[in-house]
């Protein structure tokens, strides 16, 4: 077997950040564009979740067993901000403009789009990563490439869940105040985070049975989700909560004291 033929065998993890949502709880007074545009440190809020993946290295954190795939953001059809602020900066980046009506949608569409354009076989990976999660850092993303190899097993990075959970009752009270019906315990569960990495043939398989019951469908809000209804125990790997999600305004503030932090 010669080294070309070699390569071929390895399987590759691809890497694919959805970009096609509006964040509307995240869009700043009197904004005009979707939260993944929105400037943070004096660019737009994914190009730094891009540049974080892109120093990603699967061949070192699996030791070999896997190889360097290809990196694809999905957005929306006819996005012309992502052609205008992104795009020319986003060296190495393919773009895939089949963005869905949700995130499930635009990931699954993502997915045909590797195999569509002859990226992808069977026993490729994904990981699957939120635009709007900026301050992830390769190295963590390293560690959940790590355990997924040596177990075999897909699964997501996740937050120990380290406060009191309360949940509310149904009815707000005035002012958008709620009432407390129930403490839990905070035992065993985590936060889900992402990256999430699962086999791609399996996890495009996942998707496209749940899209077909539409009463699993809304509840496939990640890909553990839909990997769980397919009968899978995903691996929770540790991560930070500086892994955090950008999802309401004052989110953006947090976000650039802590990039300026690792700069500095």
């Amino acid at each position: 077997m010669n080294q070309q033929q070699h390569l071929t065998q390895i399987p590759r993890c691809h890497v694919l950040v959805p970009c096609a949502g509006v964040g509307q709880r995240a869009l700043l007074p009197g904004a005009s564009r979707p939260k993944q545009y929105t400037l943070l440190e004096g660019l737009p809020l994914v190009i730094h979740t891009l540049q974080a993946l892109s120093q990603v290295d699967a061949g070192a954190a699996s030791d070999g067993a896997w190889q360097q795939g290809v990196h694809v953001a999905v957005v929306a059809p006819n996005d012309e901000l992502w052609a205008k602020l992104v795009a020319p900066v986003a060296i190495g980046w393919r773009t895939a403009s089949v963005g869905g009506a949700s995130r499930a949608e635009s990931v699954l569409n993502g997915l045909q789009f590797l195999y569509d354009n002859g990226h992808a076989k069977s026993s490729d990976w994904v990981l699957v990563h939120d635009a709007a999660r900026c301050l992830i850092q390769a190295q963590t993303v390293h560690t959940l490439i790590s355990a997924c190899v040596k177990h075999k097993r897909g699964g997501l990075l996740a937050q120990p869940v380290p406060d009191t959970i309360k949940v509310a009752r149904q009815e707000m009270l005035d002012g958008g105040v709620a009432a407390v019906a129930d403490t839990v315990s905070r035992a065993g569960k985590w936060l889900a985070q992402t990256p999430q990495l699962f086999n791609l043939s399996a996890l495009l398989s996942a998707l496209r049975d749940a899209q077909s019951d539409e009463q699993a469908w809304p509840l496939i809000t990640d890909e553990a989700s839909a990997m769980e209804r397919f009968g899978q125990s995903p691996l929770l790997v540790a991560s930070g909560v500086d892994n955090f999600k950008v999802t309401f305004a004052h989110d953006f503030a947090l976000a650039g004291v802590m990039l300026r932090g690792r700069t500095t």
